[in-house]
């Protein structure tokens, strides 16, 4: 393997592969103006140089070669990513249409016929580079376009999260963040599979959307509910799935799978469906422990949060019961770094507004609360 004279610096770089020095030679001589031009001398050679810094923008690939064919060759690059994505144009002396075809279903894009025609080398090499150059743009301009439409959705998710919250509570914390990053932890610490682990924290912000159908009086409440308020906060679940709605985007799917079986319980017990044991979908079980954990850790209308450890206490005594068994251990595995979470996305007390509990939540909340002038 070797290299022709000094390329010009940043043209793109054409790998030639054949095992007539004469032919090297020529091309070379044709293309240097322009372009890098790194020569291999047979199969083995040509895997090296594609692999190796500079990679090559387009490959010319002799067919006929001792050893590995360039049908071969032109296998190996393309089931390897890292050289799949190279053009490669079949240099061959026959000029049949059966070899032609054979190279085009390899993944080829062009095939030369020797004796090679100079100037036509030079017009399909500079067309050929022109059309992956354009491609590799418009793949860019996707990634970009879908990066910013992802980015959009996620935005979107949390403000509608947001506008929850602030219907529940008047005040708004840090709650999407934190049952964001409670169901990855313990979608995590359960095993699952990273896509399913991102669709969790992206979708959890949206579990308990169903809370804007219920009147923000009735989830302030201090007391005892009465009957009707009751079944008004029962059908939150089956109004927060229809909210989100029916999609095929993997998010919103699984978020309306969130908003539906949150409040399910692993002994049947739950509502609004029923479910019970595995019948429950796995993201709702998860999703269970999520939403009782924050429930208990952080100050609500009706009682001041409890320690973490308390509310650990209480999720383990609800394994077989309220939650499934194997997701209170992953919960258990998770809690060190959910503390953690809770600790750097906590909640200041001062920012709540019209709390009413015990008398030391109230003393709290006068020390923390200037006085007005």
């Amino acid at each position: 393997m070797s290299e022709s004279s000094s390329p010009p610096p940043g043209a793109p770089v054409v790998l030639v592969v054949d095992d007539s020095e004469d032919l090297l030679a020529l091309i070379a001589k044709a293309l240097e103006q322009e372009y890098q031009v790194k020569v291999a001398h047979d199969g083995g050679d040509a895997l090296q140089s594609a692999a190796q810094d500079p990679r090559p923008d387009l490959i010319l690939l002799d067919v006929e070669m001792p050893g590995a064919t360039g049908f071969e060759v032109c296998r190996v690059l393309k089931d390897d990513p890292t050289t799949a994505t190279i053009p490669v144009v079949f240099l061959s002396g026959k000029a049949e249409a059966g070899d032609q075809l054979e190279g085009l279903e390899l993944g080829a894009i062009d095939s030369l016929t020797k004796p090679i025609n100079v100037k036509l080398l030079r017009a399909r090499v500079r067309n050929h580079l022109a059309l992956a150059n354009r491609r590799q743009e418009l793949e860019r301009e996707v990634r970009e376009r879908t990066a910013q439409l992802e980015q959009a959705r996620l935005e979107v998710i949390h403000r509608l999260a947001r506008a929850m919250e602030y219907h529940e509570s008047a005040a708004a914390g840090n709650r999407v963040l934190r049952v964001s990053q409670y169901a990855k932890l313990i979608a995590q610490a359960a095993g699952a599979k990273p896509d399913l682990v991102g669709l969790m924290e992206h979708g959890a912000p949206l579990y308990d959307i169903g809370k804007l159908a219920v009147p923000a009086e009735v989830l302030r409440k201090t007391g005892k509910l009465t009957a009707p308020e009751w079944e008004r906060v029962a059908r939150h679940p089956e109004i927060g799935a229809e909210i989100i709605g029916k999609h095929d985007e993997p998010v919103l799917k699984l978020a309306a799978i969130l908003a539906l079986t949150h409040h399910e319980r692993w002994d049947g017990g739950g509502y609004p469906k029923k479910l019970k044991g595995s019948a429950i979908p796995w993201p709702g079980r998860v999703m269970a422990i999520v939403d009782t954990f924050e429930a208990m850790t952080t100050t609500q209308f009706h009682r001041a949060a409890l320690p973490v450890e308390k509310a650990a206490e209480e999720i383990e005594r609800g394994s077989g019961t309220r939650y499934d068994p194997a997701l209170v251990e992953a919960f258990k595995k998770a809690l060190p770094l959910m503390r953690k979470v809770r600790e750097t996305f906590s909640d200041k007390l001062g920012d709540m507004i019209n709390l009413d509990f015990t008398e030391r939540a109230k003393a709290v909340k006068a020390a923390v609360t200037p006085p007005r002038k």
